[in-house]
């Protein structure tokens, strides 16, 4: 192919063998229209950056516009009551949930007060007192009360006041565009981001579909890769795409953990919090809805301790394998899942009518545990049914449904154990930049948390790290992007690559489906790499999921531009699959034990209470072992895996005498101070 540029303008046209691009030229480019993208934005504008472009495949259409819980929270330094707190203290939180740096922790912690604060600026209603105090409550892996929300809706609540922020400033927003691949150059042995290459997803024309980025920095805010589950709570707009970044040479880093929960399949939602603490009544029934079962009424001796299951269920939502044993919240999640996947049954959440109790036990109020007996008495809300309860305790649980066409007072929620959290994903440091220089995962594309983490606390690290991306970038990252026929000397192979595998896509005659391809992989994610993990099967899809890696790119075929931007986003989602069940297949053959929201399955160990099945014994970790006490970084390079277990780092101690912090800024030397 021969290139020739056709116009000289920051936005120009750029020619491609039969192809037609337009060209963008621009010093940040952030992709993604997530709360985290949409800071980062927002940020960089205030600091006096305004060279920046957005590109989303749909505005508002990923997971911070789409999801929430009962009340859905933001986790943040405590600003209220007479407990103390400190930075310090929330970084130390942080980073005992194990596998997390302790100097991203310690930014997370300073930065959340800032962070929540501009939220409440925009416009975001969190609540507080008639003194002014933001009042928090506990959130799960929380010893104190950091937590606030302004409701299940939180996060759209964020968007929303981001969205509009940005668009009062102008910030140039370029909508259904599908970042496909990420450019890169290589300067002295050191590999960075010099641009990306979308599809756009408005064109007709696959000749004229193709978009360049040519620009110093790249902000990456996919989202985590939710379209890689069959069982899943993410938003079906919310996919991810976080293989480009692999496949370019970034580092990835604790891609065994990921969170799972019990929540509904009709309509994606969490069932956490008061959707539990109410008591509703599970049941399960054969695939043609008959043969009604209160499947868990095996398991549990009485109603007090069904009750107090799943009461906690509310508080402890994600699935945990410290919390199955005597009769834990966490069975429940394993029951759930034994239910409908050994057993293949529907399993449903009933809040009509009350449970019936083991030996038929009727349900009486008085029976239920002290501890949920007591919340729902302090909270008014002990009405005749979880439905009345619901409703008296959390009117807005119940409207969410209602604005879904669901009435939970008539019918009952079809319920799965789903992915719902990635706490793991892209390398970065202390300033969200990733060992491929110059780009920035932020939100949920980034592996900052660990194994654990407080609820809420990925909006607070969304927050932190957007801004303090946008604030390097403007300290050290300013320069204009590179003129455009130098940029076009570095890149144009990559271009024609890129190109030249859609003109095969569009050419080709195979008549493999894309949906075929992605049932694979979600099914292969789901069973392998879901709560239960066993070696044996782990290492089959591991091979599984190399082999489709190897072909998948000469048996897709693409009639036009919806086809064939969903054919590069099922060969990201199939490199960015392979990559996490490789982690998982070295995390268990080298040792590694159940922990986070998963359980590995062993041929000793504990056996889950009353569980027939043999196959499910575990040993909780206990991070005497180096492939549980350090992080597995993965790194994909010319089709080869490359992997490096990586101590630790602690939380450090910080200059902070005035003075000396106060020349560095004076020397806009911040960075390094």
């Amino acid at each position: 192919m021969n290139l020739k540029i056709l116009l000289r303008m920051k936005r120009d046209k750029l020619s491609v063998g039969d192809y037609k691009l337009d060209y963008y030229s621009v010093n940040t480019l952030i992709i993604g229209s997530g709360v985290a993208s949409l800071n980062a934005a927002v940020s960089l504008h205030l600091m006096k950056q305004e060279d920046i472009i957005i590109a989303t495949a749909q505005w508002g259409g990923g997971t911070s516009n789409n999801a929430g819980s009962d009340k859905q929270t933001y986790y943040k330094l405590s600003l209220s009551g007479d407990e103390p707190d400190s930075a310090t203290k929330m970084a130390e939180d942080l980073f005992n949930g194990r596998c997390m740096h302790g100097d991203i922790a310690l930014c997370e912690a300073q930065g959340s007060v800032a962070g929540f604060m501009n939220l409440i600026r925009l416009g975001v209603p969190f609540p507080q007192n008639r003194y002014g105090a933001w009042v928090g409550y506990k959130t799960d892996h929380d010893p104190r009360a950091r937590a606030s929300s302004a409701g299940p809706y939180t996060s759209k609540e964020m968007f929303e006041a981001l969205a509009a922020e940005v668009k009062r400033r102008k910030i140039k927003i370029i909508d259904r565009l599908q970042v496909i691949a990420l450019l890169t150059s290589d300067e002295k042995g050191i590999k960075k981001t010099t641009g990306a290459i979308a599809i756009n997803l408005k064109t007709k024309d696959p000749k004229k579909a193709f978009v360049i980025f040519n620009s110093v920095n790249t902000i990456l805010g996919t989202g985590g890769p939710g379209g890689m589950y069959e069982s899943s709570v993410y938003p079906i707009s919310q996919s991810g795409y976080s293989g480009m970044a692999y496949e370019a040479g970034a580092t990835g880093q604790n891609l065994t953990e990921s969170q799972f929960g019990i929540a509904s399949v009709k309509f994606r939602w969490n069932l956490s919090g008061s959707y539990q603490q109410v008591i509703p009544r599970y049941f399960s029934t054969d695939k043609n809805g008959k043969d009604e079962k209160e499947f868990l009424n095996d398991f549990f001796p009485d109603i007090a301790a069904l009750s107090k299951a799943i009461f906690l269920k509310g508080y402890q939502w994600p699935f945990d394998p410290r919390k199955i044993g005597d009769r834990g919240s966490s069975l429940i999640d394993l029951l759930v899942y034994r239910e409908s996947v050994y057993k293949n049954r529907k399993v449903f959440l009933d809040y009509s009518k009350n449970l019936t109790g083991p030996g038929k036990q009727k349900f009486l109020l008085e029976l239920l545990d002290p501890e949920a007996y007591n919340y729902l008495k302090n909270s008014e809300a002990l009405g005749d049914t979880p439905y009345k309860r619901l409703e008296s305790m959390n009117r807005p649980a119940i409207d969410l449904y209602l604005h879904n066409n669901i009435d939970i007072s008539k019918e009952p929620l079809e319920i799965s154990v789903c992915v719902q959290h990635n706490n793991g994903g892209l390398k970065g440091n202390i300033w969200w930049e990733s060992d491929l220089k110059h780009l920035f995962p932020v939100g949920e594309a980034n592996g900052s948390h660990g194994v654990y983490r407080p609820g809420g606390s990925s909006l607070n690290s969304g927050q932190v790290g957007s801004y303090r991306a946008a604030l390097f970038i403007s300290k050290h990252y300013i320069q204009n992007p590179p003129e455009k026929n130098i940029f076009l000397s570095i890149i144009k192979k990559q271009i024609e690559k890129k190109l030249n595998m859609a003109s095969m896509l569009l050419n080709s005659k195979e008549k493999v489906s894309d949906a075929e391809f992605l049932e694979k992989i979600r099914h292969r994610m789901s069973s392998c790499g879901g709560i239960i993990r066993n070696k044996e099967k782990v290492e089959i899809a591991v091979n599984e999921a190399k082999a489709e890696l190897d072909i998948i790119q000469n048996r897709l075929s693409a009639g036009n531009i919806k086809e064939l931007a969903s054919a590069f986003l099922i060969m990201d989602l199939c490199l960015t699959h392979y990559l996490y069940m490789e982690a998982i297949k070295i995390y268990i053959e080298e040792g590694g034990r159940s922990r986070g929201s998963f359980l590995v399955t062993e041929r000793r160990g504990n056996h889950p209470e009353g569980i027939p099945e043999d196959d499910w014994n575990f040993t909780i970790c206990e991070y005497d072992r180096e492939i549980e006490n350090k992080i597995l970084e993965i790194k994909f390079i010319n089709n080869f895996l490359e992997k490096k277990l990586v101590k630790v780092r602690p939380i450090p101690d910080q200059e902070l005498w005035f003075e000396k912090v106060w020349k560095k800024n004076l020397e806009d030397n911040l960075s390094d101070s």
